[in-house]
């Protein structure tokens, strides 16, 4: 118990810029409560003790903002940055050193029982607002960008963005749309490629080509119109003065 804890009061040190000490982190971290108040909610509900369990949750949900199931499985390290209207669902499993910001919502897609919700691997970094709905994993080390919505596997080192998320890098390098196994250009690590913008940038330059050729197209016709106009004027004068 007490290595989770000082490995989560770590993770919060690690990887917010804006903290100063542990004692702030104990005292005013709502995602570093959370993460503590479920653990002691996850014991009890692994107990049989599930009504006791999910007050304790309620209780947290109240005080945090933040609402995850007892029945969630949560590695070491888990760091919820500013966490209001995270949820992490009953069957969802979450890896070590894990980051999720606010309004991520790990959940299911049905009504159906047994496993339903996704597994997290370690290393992993959910950005605000993304939905990752559904029985499967997020390999280690991806990133997951800020109002994607996840409904299926996600390989490990892979980013995803996108409404519904689709991975555009691996390994650090992007994924070629035309074939996914194909890996181009590098990324640079500070930027998440926008797919919905390439695609756009691609339309329009499709468009501005076949303008181009339309130009091209109708400056030919009437040369040609020019010319046989000429060539009826030279052959035919009476008619045009007639």
């Amino acid at each position: 118990m007490f290595s989770s804890l000082h490995k989560d009061i770590r993770a919060v040190m690690e990887r917010d810029p804006a903290i100063k000490s542990k004692l702030e982190v104990v005292l005013c971290y709502p995602g570093f409560h959370a993460v503590q108040m479920h653990r002691l909610a996850h014991a009890l509900y692994r107990r049989g003790w599930f009504v006791l369990a999910r007050l304790l949750s309620q209780l947290s949900r109240l005080i945090t903002g933040i609402e995850i199931h007892p029945g969630a499985s949560i590695g070491e390290g888990l760091f919820i940055d500013h966490g209001s209207g995270v949820v992490i669902g009953e069957t969802a499993v979450v890896g070590n050193n894990v980051t999720i910001y606010q309004g991520v919502t790990l959940g299911g897609t049905g009504k159906e029982k047994g496993k339903r919700h996704p597994t997290i691997g370690n290393n992993v970094v959910i950005s605000a607002g993304a939905k990752v709905l559904g029985a499967f994993t997020v390999g280690d080390n991806s990133k997951i960008g800020a109002g994607s919505v996840v409904l299926k596997a996600v390989p490990t080192d892979s980013t995803v963005v996108g409404v519904p998320g689709r991975v555009v890098a691996r390994n650090g390098r992007k994924v070629s749309a035309d074939n996914p196994n194909e890996i181009n250009i590098d990324l640079r690590h500070d930027l998440l490629p926008d797919p919905v913008a390439e695609m756009l940038y691609l339309l329009q330059a499709k468009i501005e080509r076949l303008e181009k050729r339309t130009r091209e197209i109708e400056k030919q016709n009437n040369s040609v119109f020019n010319l046989s106009l000429e060539k009826n004027t030279k052959t035919c004068p009476a008619i045009l003065q007639g």
